[in-house]
């Protein structure tokens, strides 16, 4: 079933505050459609070739690839050549009129064009000016490139993907690192428009992809060097242990935790092997947790002797945590999600339909919604040109 863009007015958390949309790629988009989700008018400045994830793949057609489409509903697409002074100047003037400008453009670039946040305060001293991109320009990485990869390589991530296997760094299948920043941007976004509130005063915000990730990461596995600041058993153990992990079934896999005491207890009364844990490693707690790889390792022993549908009948019983592994096909049908409405087959202009994720926040009051399906490269260039003077309300 085909759903369609909401056409009620906007009433997310954020109607009425106005976004300039100067990123690319993964982690500023998914920032602004965020926003945008949330009832912001989120303006996209696109270069004549437009943003990159518009050509990567698959695509249906030319400028609409997938990605891009997953991360640009609910904004507007306008087409700016910064090197000419009349475009220079209209972006000027949205940014003078609008709350919030979000940008993953090097900071050196944004001051020889004159947006860096101190040129722009003087003409709207209420703008938040946030900045998402690699490395913060207080430390000696200021203005290094960037990208996802990187920022998994260098944060940590890498490694910990190696840890407690073969010891060979790899990357997250996702681009986690994009992600993550983009929510810290939101956050931050968000952050500085409630203090605005207060103070009636704009702020630079600044959001590198680099400290993100390392705070990111280091909150389970800052380990041993929490308590002295040297680098000793450093990493979290249970999530580090190689056993830790889908387990094989007779036809499939599950994921499986048994985390307290009474639910590792009923765990292995379910599979016929009570008497682990009578084992002194095993009873209480804090020393369970130093010997938590071995059981992982006698869980991996366990669970091929029943079928996943077993598994799960029988753990659901006994209030023991348990899903099947999905993969990524198994989620356009999951029950759940169907039932919530959370995966929507939109019409598209130029694609027919297009499939996409919508916002997971729920608001009882001020709903998020989609309004806006991605659009084509400065499908609104015309409209916001024809109104210079950026009208407070959204032109349909």
């Amino acid at each position: 079933m085909t759903a369609q863009p909401s056409t009620s007015a906007q009433t997310g958390p954020l109607t009425g505050v106005r976004v300039i949309d100067m990123t690319a790629v993964g982690m500023g988009p998914y920032c602004t459609q965020t926003l945008g989700d949330y009832g912001a008018d989120v303006i996209k400045i696109e270069a004549p070739d437009g943003d990159v994830f518009r050509h990567a793949t698959p695509k249906a057609r030319e400028a609409m690839a997938a990605p891009y489409l997953q991360l640009n509903r609910n904004k507007r697409s306008l087409v700016l050549n910064l090197r000419q002074t009349d475009d220079l100047d209209l972006l000027r003037d949205l940014i003078r009129q609008a709350d919030v400008l979000v940008y993953n453009i090097r900071p050196q670039a944004m001051r020889k064009l004159g947006l860096d946040y101190e040129t722009l305060a003087a003409d709207n001293p209420k703008l938040i000016h946030c900045g998402v991109y690699g490395f913060s320009e207080n430390g000696p990485y200021a203005g290094k490139p960037a990208f996802d990869d990187i920022i998994q390589a260098s944060s940590g991530l890498a490694d910990l993907q190696g840890r407690g296997r073969d010891g060979t760094p790899a990357y997250v299948s996702s681009i986690i690192a994009d992600k993550v920043t983009g929510l810290m941007g939101v956050n931050a976004i968000l952050a500085a428009l409630y203090e605005r509130t207060v103070s009636g005063q704009g702020q630079a915000v600044e959001v590198p992809m680099f400290e993100t990730m390392v705070s990111f990461n280091l909150i389970e596995h800052m380990g041993g060097a929490t308590f002295d600041g040297t680098p000793t058993e450093m990493g979290y153990e249970r999530a580090l242990s190689p056993y830790r992990k889908p387990y094989r079934t007779q036809d499939g896999f599950i994921g499986l935790l048994p985390y307290t005491s009474e639910q590792w207890k009923r765990f292995f009364e379910v599979a016929g092997r009570p008497e682990i844990m009578d084992d002194p490693k095993y009873r209480e707690p804090g020393v369970r947790a130093q010997n938590i790889g071995e059981l992982y390792a006698i869980l991996e022993t366990l669970t091929p002797q029943k079928t996943s549908d077993d598994w799960i009948a029988l753990l659901t019983a006994a209030d023991v945590p348990v899903t099947r592994v999905n993969t990524l096909e198994h989620l356009l049908e999951d029950p759940h999600l169907k039932a919530i409405d959370l995966i929507q087959t939109l019409p598209h202009p130029t694609e027919g339909t297009v499939t996409i994720a919508r916002s997971p926040v729920n608001f009882s009051r001020t709903p998020t919604s989609i309004r806006r399906v991605p659009p084509t490269l400065g499908q609104h260039s015309n409209e916001i040109r024809a109104s210079r003077k950026f009208e407070t309300k959204e032109t349909e």
